[in-house]
């Protein structure tokens, strides 16, 4: 036990969960955005926010941008102003379906014209990687239709490989897209990426820069995501994570809060592989909507249950566990994974901590140090950030 909590001990003290812009700013429902004080008003803000969680985790290096929500004059000046505050610029996300052009679909819409723009776009935001230094471009599109006969789904994946195709090409030697899928909405009928084979088939067909990447939140009741993580590590085209929690949909809570069960079976799959790590080459990031909580302690719980559930995983007993699935002692191998999970691993994580420099509750030393007060006094005026009213 003393080695494995050692080898958990080392993973976790290079972890990293990338923490997301948009996390940071005004947010809600499809019914109402619930405006909270002291929200940033811009990318520096926003920057500065996730420069906090990282103070206080310690595991939050990096934050994702979304354009053109982040969108400023000077690229190279914002991911210096990252790197003063002690985190970089993380994957670069395109947005494809908040213009009005893009009502029937961006990159599969019939419209030649408007599949430029959204192409323009996409190509738009390799330009911003190269000028951030980032090396992962997401892919997210909302494009479907909602009624049967309301266009061709076989041309419409056509025009999608046609468009992923010309972006692949245009990426930099040390740069990779990652393809995300929705199981729907907002398209209701058919989406044109709705599941990770959809995923799996266009990035196969683009080459080893395309890679899958799951958003936990984006799957049919019941879907078995573990599996899905063990298939496309054991094809070598797991990209990266969007984590979040939910009960019935695209809910978009914090990773854990719904089902931290499930949160530690994907990590013990990942662990297996030795794919937790920095070094993994997999995009760990948060893809959060705070709706009534605030923000950034939101954020740092988040950060703290993705490291919980990355411990319980580190201390599965392996050797016991291929024992028993050698032996085909079906109890005693489940026993093996509830074991760990039932570890209570938060006095592993303070004195992780401790030995970090970091206070053990990173929950309790926001809370006290003031940050919350000083953002409010100082964010007086202009509009805050967020994607709705």
């Amino acid at each position: 036990m003393s080695d494995r909590v050692t080898h958990a001990k080392s993973v976790l003290t290079s972890q990293n969960i990338e923490t997301p812009s948009w996390a940071f700013g005004n947010s809600g429902t499809r019914f109402k955005v619930f405006s909270q004080q002291g929200v940033p008003r811009d990318p520096y803000e926003k920057i500065a926010d996730a420069a906090t969680v990282h103070r206080f985790t310690g595991a939050a290096g990096s934050v994702a941008l979304h354009i053109p929500w982040d969108k400023v004059e000077d690229y190279t000046r914002l991911a210096a102003y990252a790197a003063d505050h002690g985190v970089r610029v993380g994957t670069i996300n395109s947005n494809t379906f908040q213009d009005d052009d893009y009502m029937l679909g961006s990159v599969c819409h019939p419209d030649p014209g408007i599949r430029r723009k959204a192409t323009d776009h996409l190509l738009e935001c390799i330009e911003i990687m190269e000028a951030v230094g980032s090396n992962d471009l997401k892919l997210w599109f909302a494009d479907g239709t909602n009624y049967p006969g309301q266009d061709s789904i076989a041309a419409r994946q056509d025009r999608l490989a046609e468009v992923l195709a010309e972006v692949y090409a245009r990426l930099g030697d040390d740069q990779r897209m990652l393809l995300e899928y929705k199981l729907f909405e907002p398209s209701f009928y058919h989406t044109d990426v709705p599941d990770w084979g959809t995923s799996y088939a266009h990035c196969v067909e683009l080459g080893p820069k395309a890679q899958v990447v799951i958003d936990t939140g984006h799957h049919a009741p019941g879907t078995n995501i573990e599996f899905i993580v063990a298939f496309l590590l054991r094809q070598g085209k797991l990209g990266g994570f969007d984590f979040n929690s939910r009960f019935y949909a695209d809910d978009d809570l914090m990773v854990g809060a719904a089902d931290p069960f499930q949160l530690f079976r994907i990590m013990h799959e990942l662990a297996l592989r030795g794919a937790v790590g920095t070094d993994s080459g997999i995009a760990y990031m948060l893809d959060q909507c705070h709706n009534i909580e605030p923000k950034i302690p939101a954020v740092i719980r988040s950060v703290m249950n993705a490291q919980e559930a990355t411990a319980k995983a580190l201390l599965v007993d392996h050797d016991a566990l291929e024992a028993a699935q050698a032996a085909g002692d079906v109890l005693g191998a489940n026993a093996v994974l509830m074991d760990a999970y039932n570890t209570d691993v938060r006095p592993l994580l303070a004195e992780l901590r401790e030995e970090q420099g970091l206070a053990t509750d990173p929950v309790a030393a926001f809370a006290a140090s003031g940050y919350t007060a000083k953002v409010q006094a100082e964010r007086q005026g202009g509009q805050a950030a967020g994607w709705g009213a």
